[in-house]
């Protein structure tokens, strides 16, 4: 396997450049499309291990790298020299300092957060309180909001595109925090329905005005019932230039949905997503409003197109309603109940993977603390997920297009993930996972060698897979057996085991692990 020229250190296929400008001169998109993902065929990506940069090190180990980094990992000054007034990013000698601030909390993002505490509770008190458990947070920067969220066991879902800043998301992945890139445009996010309690905008650079508030019902389509939305930009507090047009635009799109603005202060509105479906009802009578036709939940919302509609609140009002954490983890959802999990297989797949993630610390022999950034390829229930959650790990739970609609069942117990199709590659930076989980994913694929062959998954682990890694490897004995053929090409070493799955039959096991190696 050839190495990529070092220029491509930060190659994100579905993200290059040169690709995107060759589809807007071709009109094949359009300029609201461009900062969407849009993946090359195989044949036009780069088929090559995407090399470090130079003097680049292992990173930073949590919970120090949420303020430190190395600044050879990730050597871009622009983001340091046009948001360090605001407190994003600061040069400390050979680390990135990152302490806590943002463009609309400057001066830190505890002390913002405990503002919406008080806001959305009318009182002292704090996010926790108003029942969030799980945040979107649009237009993330270097995702400070996340990190610090993480002190009230609230977990985000972070994204930005790649754009002007275009290494935020880097740096957030860098400093051991969830994100990925992504943008609201054209097309839902990878998401199922009423997966978050709070929607979060800090300045998003989202136009939730323009077109008839399309964007905004995409934001209703995520949000809980009596979920918030969190709108800290200049229309909410500013009255010069277009702003006082912008928000009244705004509130009439968010009060046609009928929610409620329950608090404005300092430069922060609130609104929360009331269940009334006598408001909806009344507000399509009037021509204010469209009440979306029902369609298959079974479907995963993967780049398809936005709707100019919002769900019904009596749909919504059959939602779970769901403990806080630590409970939420091992709620057994109604989403599974459709799916024909039984209790009892939940709580035995809750079982099998306690047990497996022992087998695998002693497998892999390396101390818990030195991972971090966790991605499981394959999530089925999000159990794997479940068996880490005591330790300070993050795990990226991805549920494959071509496998069931699970990933409502997992954001149900309180965790975070995505839809993706691993015929494309993943929308994030080179070097992003500490260790991949990868439980009987290629079997998935069988039939489609063409656009997605052992061989094509492979190269993407290994690019978002950093140096001295791990990937566990759970499949069929014939696909495990080329693996092993095909990992010294990876430069990955590879040994070989035997577990029980959950039918107490033995079944194969590969420990990879990427070996640190750089162009000299």
């Amino acid at each position: 396997m050839n190495v990529c020229p070092l220029e491509f250190n930060e190659y994100i296929p579905c993200h290059d450049l040169s690709y995107i400008r060759n589809l807007l001169k071709s009109s094949k998109i359009s300029r609201n499309e461009e900062l969407e993902s849009h993946c090359p065929p195989v044949e036009k990506r780069l088929f090559c291990l995407v090399p470090p940069p130079v003097d680049y090190k292992i990173p930073v180990k949590w919970p120090t790298s949420r303020d430190y980094v190395w600044r050879s990992n990730v050597n871009h000054s622009h983001l340091a020299e046009v948001k360090g007034g605001q407190n994003w990013v600061h040069e400390k000698g050979k680390l990135w300092w990152f302490p806590g601030g943002g463009t609309h909390f400057k001066h830190g993002a505890s002390e913002y957060i405990e503002r919406l505490g008080n806001m959305t509770t009318n009182e002292t008190g704090d996010l926790r309180t108003a029942g969030v458990v799980q945040v979107l947070d649009v237009g993330c920067g270097v995702a400070s909001f996340s990190a610090y969220l993480l002190a009230l066991d609230i977990h985000t879902m972070s994204f930005a595109p790649k754009d002007g800043h275009e290494n935020q998301i880097q740096f957030a992945l860098e400093r051991g925090i969830n994100a990925m890139i992504s943008i609201l445009a054209t097309k839902q996010l990878p998401f199922p329905k009423s997966s978050f309690e709070m929607v979060h905008c800090s300045r998003c650079r989202v136009d939730w005005h323009e077109n008839d508030g399309i964007l905004l019902k995409e934001v209703d389509r995520l949000l809980r019932p009596n979920g918030y939305f969190v709108y800290s930009a200049p229309p909410a507090y500013r009255k010069d230039k277009d702003f006082p047009v912008i928000w009244q635009k705004v509130v009439n799109i968010t009060t046609a949905m009928c929610w409620k603005l329950i608090a404005q202060q300092v430069q922060t509105a609130i609104w929360q997503k009331q269940e009334n479906e006598t408001c909806r009802l009344q507000n399509q009578e009037r021509n204010l409003l469209t009440v979306c036709e029902p369609i298959d939940d079974a479907i995963p919302p993967w780049k398809a197109p936005l709707r100019n509609c919002v769900q019904s609140s009596t749909d919504q009002s059959n939602i779970q309603k769901r403990p806080p954490r630590p409970d939420r983890l091992s709620v057994y959802s109604r989403s599974l109940e459709k799916l024909g999990v039984t209790p009892e297989r939940f709580d035995r797949n809750n079982a099998f993977w306690q047990e497996q993630v022992s087998h695998y610390w002693r497998l892999i022999g390396v101390n818990k603390m030195e991972v971090r950034n966790v991605m499981d390829m394959n999530a089925y229930y999000g159990g794997f997920s479940v068996a880490l959650s005591n330790l300070p790990i993050w795990v990226m739970n991805i549920v494959p297009t071509t496998a069931s609609n699970t990933l409502a069942a997992i954001y149900d117990r309180g965790l975070i993930g995505a839809f993706h199709d691993w015929c494309e590659p993943f929308s994030t930076y080179p070097r992003t996972y500490d260790l991949l989980h990868v439980f009987h994913l290629f079997s998935n694929y069988k039939g489609r060698e063409e656009s997605c062959s052992v061989e094509d998954i492979m190269l993407e682990m290994d690019r978002i897979i950093r140096p001295q890694g791990f990937i566990i490897i759970r499949d069929q004995k014939s696909i495990l057996s080329r693996i092993k053929t095909l990992a010294p090409k990876f430069l990955w070493d590879v040994t070989s085991h035997m577990l029980e799955n959950e039918e107490k039959q033995t079944e194969p096991v590969l420990i990879c692990r990427k070996k640190f190696w750089a162009i000299v």
